[in-house]
């Protein structure tokens, strides 16, 4: 990417560091990821005019109280301390290589891998592709540390998973339902309502949940593991084509999460991709879990597959032309999915998404 482009991220980044990571009470602040995703595919010049608009519903940074220090634990899943946790994680990815701060606290902050709704991992996810792509530089250095900071401050782990940090051993082994299937198995709790606390909170009594979250046997090798990851994400992308009517939204992020982790595979010590893809796999479930309707929806009523040598490039152009946060998040995975498999109905998918959520 050119350093014009590169220079509208910082600047986007610039901008939305002097806002809080939330607004309205628990809403998160997508704008980092949104510009990320939109200078990404070329639309760098939409960045700030998408900005001056999306700005207007953000507030201010917060203010912290007091550093957080060795007992870190003691600050973790906790809101209030989300200013803390910035400057804690400035100095981290600062002082130190920014990849060795991310094999330190990844394992740390995996186990609460649903932490606003897994905004959390997403964020940092964004961010991981930026410096992978453009290089380390101030900006997007701090918008790793408050990626990190979002996902501490809101740390929350998925019921039924390992709560604990992971160990980075190995140890499953292949020969379980592929990732598709899986996905499919998953129940549904009988009253999906409420926010996603609520539901999340459900989730310990559904029957068939701890099954369904220990159905997938992963592979034993880290080069297998990255495809089973990559066909997570093509599922729950081609799935909202059909089940995204239950709730336009929140089911967005049963595809962007694990996409999230898909990305950040690269820069992590390959003895973390065991246990990123089960956490992945566990946020992927709840969330299905949660929103999914136990029927899709009629054939007729859903968007065919674009065509065309530009399909990819126009069906993100439509989701910034749409403008809401979510489309255009979505469709930025739904584009690495059908570079990956050709698949239409994920470029659908991405329309489909278009339709369902309020501009």
């Amino acid at each position: 990417m050119g350093s014009g482009v590169a220079g509208t991220l910082d600047e986007a980044y610039q901008r939305l560091h002097a806002t809080g990571p939330e607004f309205d009470g628990w809403l998160s602040n997508h704008g980092p990821m949104a510009a990320e995703a939109m200078v990404r595919h070329g639309h760098a010049d939409r960045v700030h005019p998408w900005l001056d608009g999306y700005m207007r519903r953000l507030e201010e940074f917060p203010r912290g109280s007091g550093p957080i220090g060795s007992g870190w634990q003691d600050a973790l899943g906790d809101p209030r301390r989300i200013a803390d946790w910035t400057v804690y994680f400035r100095h981290e990815v600062t002082g130190q290589p920014w990849r060795q701060a991310l094999d330190t606290w990844w394992p740390r902050l995996l186990p609460g891998v649903a932490a606003a709704a897994t905004h959390g991992v997403i964020r940092v996810g964004h961010a991981v592709r930026a410096l992978m792509q453009d290089g380390e530089d101030a900006d997007h250095l701090t918008e790793l540390a408050h990626g990190l900071a979002y996902w501490a401050a809101r740390w929350q782990p998925v019921p039924g998973a390992p709560a604990a940090e992971p160990s980075p051993v190995t140890t499953a082994a292949g020969g379980g339902p592929g990732a598709a299937d899986a996905l499919a198995a998953v129940p549904r709790i009988a009253n999906q309502s409420g926010g996603i606390g609520d539901r999340l909170a459900r989730l310990a009594e559904l029957p068939g949940w701890p099954a369904a979250l220990a159905a997938p046997r992963f592979p034993a090798s880290p080069e297998a593991l990255r495809p089973w990851l990559a066909d997570l994400v093509d599922a729950a992308v081609v799935r909202y084509l059909r089940y995204g009517h239950g709730e336009g939204i929140m089911l967005v992020h049963s595809a962007t999460a694990p996409n999230a982790v898909l990305r950040t595979l690269p820069a992590l010590d390959r003895r973390l991709w065991a246990p990123s893809v089960a956490a992945s796999w566990a946020a992927a479930a709840a969330l299905t879990a949660s929103y999914a309707p136990a029927a899709p929806a009629a054939q007729a009523a859903l968007p065919g597959p674009p065509t065309g040598t530009q399909a990819a490039e126009e069906t993100f152009a439509r989701g910034v032309e749409h403008g809401d946060e979510h489309v255009i998040k979505f469709a930025d995975t739904a584009a690495d999915v059908y570079a990956r498999t050709g698949n239409g109905d994920a470029l659908a998918a991405a329309i489909r998404a278009t339709w369902l959520i309020d501009r």
